[in-house]
């Protein structure tokens, strides 16, 4: 424990009252923070002589200060506690890193409503169905929801652009409400059945059905009897796959491993009387944290995120015991405005999938240990090949990515003993170059990367370059400019691509030495330079083909004289795309907020003539 902290003074004029507790290190930085009924007991229990848990003992001989803010009740230090977690993000608390809000399915409130994917503020009058706890969840639940219900999907623009049926439309998958091809209450029938579907009320929509098929049938509308007929189908096999008794329809499942240091949550999302799907979390945990402390962190901070948990289930069913529970359920059920229960010992349905939930969070972290302990294994191998005295923490690679020298990006990939550090990937512009030159772009970015490193990073113990020797003498240059002898400089590797770029065949360059060798197609250190370097050369040419399609989308448009950024933006989001702008004719184009019929005339002209 530092000197400057007297801990028996500080307990002296400690409360008895319940509140919140931040612990500082001798740099002012919070390090913990902690909630109590009694602070006073709460604290005292931190100095005492018998201390054996490690987590604490490392805690205690870092605090240098403690700040106490008194509360009056315990739900009142469930949210301050969450705050100032978010808030100082210490290095000793349990910390959930997942700032993303949920999608949502979104039924608008238009003449022709629209059913869309939604994130964010609901700002847009309409119905939101969900949480689901992916994009891909929601992507799912809208390919499907177009096959049972032929309502549009299409952006706004678009629908107001329409003068004749789009695709969808032509394979049954829209009733073309843009074009007058299906009549209001039809429309708005399907609009009811898919609001319905996703309320989980299937049985009810096809009840509907069936009265309408036999009503068609009874006045000979056989075609229309059959349509009716097919949905009715489509929604039975649909209803076998996803029912979930109404009776427990809104519901959080989360299945709970803790092991070897690393913890999963594995959530089960059941909304409507439906599974929307699943998602699994990994919260940052300090060493030697007991199972009770893991599961409190988390609970808090997921549920306490109120840009995440906007809609909250009626009921928390958990795999383990939660000591805050009552506390918790209180809090949430003030903030839903209805009863919400965290349950832990239950039967039948829910225990199955309670025993599901713990099932694929045992699996999760069984999983992600072996992961970490291949990727170790191969650290330690690349270690050997290149006889190192010190262990490799941290290595980045960067890769040039280009079309003839069009939309020059270079990437910034990180691995680190555990893999991928995904949050650290960076990409580059490069500006300034000559088209086509990747010596001088890898000296760039490599020049920028390193600046900024100096200034608040963290310096990498080996650079790889994809590339030859050109973009590995290029690396070389900016290092020794950048990096004096007296410096701890980065390892130097290049990784040239085999005869027919066939991987297993590469050649490995040493900076510096220039020295080459080629490692068996079996080495696992041949294996995680082939994994960072075809990470690196996903994340560049992902950047460099948006950065063109966003060139070429509003190049034809920049080309005209008197349309600037307002005028494009305007013509792209009436019109729907470029393309549409294209075919426009100047009377349609005229119609356009800011585009006077000269203008309609020029910009039709121009883009004929492109």
């Amino acid at each position: 424990m530092p000197d400057s902290f007297d801990a028996k003074a500080f307990l002296k004029n400690t409360t008895h009252q319940s509140g919140v507790y931040r612990m500082y290190n001798s740099d002012d930085v919070v390090i913990y923070v902690g909630k109590a009924k009694d602070l006073k007991k709460r604290l005292s229990s931190y100095f005492q002589k018998t201390l054996t848990n490690a987590k604490t003992i490392a805690l205690v001989s870092n605090i240098a200060k403690i700040d106490v803010t008194v509360v009056h009740s315990e739900t009142d230090a469930l949210i301050l506690e969450n705050d100032y977690i978010k808030q100082y993000m210490p290095k000793y608390n349990v910390l959930l890193r997942d700032d993303k809000s949920y999608p949502y399915i979104l039924i608008t409130d238009h003449q022709h409503p629209r059913i869309a994917y939604h994130r964010g503020a609901k700002k847009i009058k309409g119905q939101y169905f969900g949480p689901y706890p992916n994009g891909s969840a929601v992507r799912e639940s809208l390919h499907l929801m177009q096959k049972l219900f032929p309502i549009r999907q299409c952006e706004d623009s678009f629908y107001r652009a329409r003068s004749r049926p789009c695709l969808q439309y032509q394979i049954g998958r829209c009733l073309g409400p843009c074009v007058n091809k299906v009549s209001d209450s039809d429309y708005d029938e399907q609009v009811k059945l898919a609001s319905l579907f996703l309320q989980g009320k299937n049985q009810s929509i096809i009840r509907q059905l069936v009265a309408k098929m036999e009503q068609a049938a009874t006045a000979f509308a056989y075609e229309q009897a059959a349509q009716y007929r097919d949905q009715i189908s489509a929604l039975t096999k649909v209803s076998e796959q996803q029912e979930v008794n109404q009776k427990q329809g809104e519901m959080d499942v989360i299945g709970i491993h803790f092991e070897r240091g690393l913890a999963c949550f594995y959530l089960l999302f059941i909304r409507g009387g439906k599974i929307l799907g699943s998602r699994s979390y990994f919260p940052k945990i300090p060493s030697n944290t007991e199972l009770s402390e893991v599961l409190s962190g988390f609970l808090l901070q997921f549920y306490l995120n109120e840009q995440q948990r906007t809609d909250l289930p009626k009921e928390i069913v958990l795999s383990e015991a939660f000591a805050e529970a009552e506390a918790l359920a209180s809090l949430l059920s003030t903030r839903s405005g209805s009863r919400v229960e965290i349950k832990h010992q239950v039967r039948a349905e829910r225990a199955k999938f309670q025993r599901l939930a713990t099932t694929n969070a045992r699996t999760a972290v069984i999983t992600r240990l072996a992961h970490k302990s291949t990727v170790n294994q191969r650290f330690n191998l690349l270690e050997q090949t290149l006889e190192l005295n010190s262990k490799i923490q941290r290595m980045e690679c960067f890769d040039i990515s280009h079309t003839q020298g069009e939309a020059t990006v270079a990437s910034c990939v990180v691995f680190n003993r555990e893999g991928p550090a995904t949050g650290e990937y960076r990409r580059f512009n490069i500006k300034g170059v000559t088209p086509g030159d990747d010596y001088a772009a890898m000296a760039q970015v490599l020049k920028r990367r390193l600046t900024r490193i100096a200034k608040d990073g963290v310096l990498p113990d080996v650079l790889v370059i994809d590339g030859g020797l050109g973009q590995l003498k290029a690396a070389e240059s900016i290092v020794s400019e950048l990096m004096p002898e007296s410096e701890q400089r980065p390892l130097l590797l290049g990784i040239a691509k085999g005869e027919s770029r066939k991987p297993g065949l590469e050649t490995i360059i040493m900076g510096e030495s220039h020295d080459r060798f080629n490692l068996d197609g079996d080495s696992p250190a041949l294996h995680l330079l082939q994994h960072i370097r075809d990470e690196s050369h996903r994340f560049a040419i992902g950047g460099h083909r948006a950065k063109r399609q966003k060139a070429r989308r509003v190049s034809s448009l920049e080309q005209i004289d008197g349309i600037g950024p307002k005028r494009r933006k305007a013509l792209l989001q009436y019109m729907g795309g470029l393309q549409q702008v294209k075919s426009a004719s100047v009377a349609q184009l005229a119609k356009i907020p800011g585009i006077s019929p000269e203008m309609a005339k020029t910009i039709h002209d121009s883009l004929r003539d492109s």
